[in-house]
């Protein structure tokens, strides 16, 4: 357990206090969301009975001309204004337990810590490691399991529940605990026919939420199921999706972010930083094209025909920004990426908030939207309890003008596309 961040387990007061200043910050959002917007700002003209016309700007569709009669719906004028959205109750305990029960048998039954790669029946040298720090590109990018996964299930571990060689799991964490060592799983969760997140990924619920923000035609790249298990599970470090997630000619990453547990601020909540997602994506996690070669990059092959020596993927920067930092601060959001932000002489939550984050605290069943640059991240859980998320992300298709990057880590076998939501 990190000693920095037992006082957010035991201190009332500091949860208080937390919670008392999100509040604050999440009415002075409310407010803002819905002013700019409010009638009485807009009088009609009564003597030719004409609405006045009023420019809207969507994260999604860019800046349009419309009439009040005609502006989004609340929720989404909320998620435009300040980049994320949180409604209560979007999945049910039924569906919300057969998620849980799904994924333990997924574990159960496709994971073998000891064996990753089940088809060749041949043991690796370490476990896939899951993490966002400064050693990200030494595990995601020099690992042809994560590299595979697009469209299958695998399985990502702890680096705190491994052993120090990195080749096994601690001894707590052996046969029927292994779940309790996991990471994430990923990235074709969703395309496993007739299951609980095939049924709700395609869902009449989802849908019309992604019709109802702005999105023409969603497809479906990849999902995640994060475990943030009890005491293991790692911080998640500043980031936008849309590093990881490109596309072109604009950025239409949405993500969608189910809590299968209660997520507070003592197991490692979302953080979100209001209003980021209108600041540029600042990275990109890119294929290396000395590794791959420029021409397996372009035809979004997986079989490297480059250099073997070099990682399989880089981060790319897109553009040193000024942060949106309080006054006080001085942090630099460019300077965030990996890393969680913080503040000298303040607590890492100060910190957090004092840069312009805010909690995002959810019961089980909530949803938490966001598009591709919002900055968001998460504390470790150092708590005793779970905190499962299961997550899609969505992107704009062709239909919509948009294309999935060449460069992009995620690309799937020749010939299979995203799955469509309009279909």
């Amino acid at each position: 357990m990190s000693s920095e961040y037992e006082p957010l387990i035991h201190d009332k007061h500091i949860q208080r206090s937390i919670r008392i200043k999100t509040k604050a910050i999440l009415d002075e959002l409310e407010a803002k969301a819905h002013e700019e917007f409010d009638s009485s700002n807009h009088p009609t003209d009564d003597s030719n009975h004409e609405t006045p016309a009023v420019f809207y700007k969507s994260w999604i569709r860019g800046e349009y001309s419309t009439v009040l009669s005609s502006l989004p719906s609340p929720r989404c004028r909320f998620f435009d204004r300040h980049g994320f959205l949180h409604i209560p109750s979007f999945s049910c305990r039924e569906e919300i337990i057969a998620m849980k029960q799904h994924m333990q048998h997924l574990v159960d039954t496709q994971w073998d810590p000891n064996q990753t790669d089940n088809k060749k029946k041949t043991k690796t040298k370490k476990l896939s490691v899951f993490r966002t720090d400064d050693k990200q590109i030494q595990e995601q990018g020099s690992d042809d399991y994560f590299l595979t996964s697009a469209t299958n299930i695998h399985f990502f571990a702890e680096s705190r529940a491994m052993t120090p060689q990195g080749d096994a799991l601690l001894d707590c964490y052996q046969n029927e605990n292994k779940i309790l060592a996991l990471n994430k799983a990923g990235h074709g969760i969703h395309l496993e026919p007739g299951s609980i997140f095939h049924t709700y990924t395609t869902s009449t619920k989802i849908r019309h939420l992604v019709r109802d923000l702005g999105w023409v035609d969603p497809c479906v790249p990849q999902s995640m199921y994060i475990f943030k298990q009890a005491r293991v599970g790692g911080e998640v470090t500043s980031h936008q999706d849309s590093t990881f997630l490109y596309t072109s000619p604009k950025q239409s990453c949405l993500g969608l972010w189910l809590a299968l547990d209660d997520a507070t601020i003592e197991n490692g909540c979302l953080w979100v930083r209001p209003g980021s997602h209108w600041e540029p994506t600042r990275v990109r996690f890119a294929r290396n094209a000395e590794h791959f070669g420029q021409d397996v990059v372009e035809q979004r092959g997986n079989v490297a025909r480059g250099d073997l020596k070099k990682s399989q993927m880089i981060f790319v920067k897109e553009g040193a920004i000024q942060g949106r930092h309080r006054q006080g601060s001085s942090s630099k959001v460019d300077d965030w990426v990996g890393k969680i932000p913080k503040v000298d002489g303040m607590t890492p939550w100060d910190g957090l908030l004092e840069c312009g984050f805010i909690p995002v605290e959810c019961k089980a069943g909530d949803l938490v939207v966001f598009p591709g640059e919002l900055d968001h991240l998460s504390l470790p859980n150092v708590s005793e309890r779970p905190r499962h998320t299961f997550q899609l992300h969505l992107v704009e298709g062709e239909g919509a003008g948009v294309t999935w990057a060449e460069s992009n880590w995620l690309q799937y076998p020749k010939g299979m596309k995203f799955m469509r939501l309009n279909e």
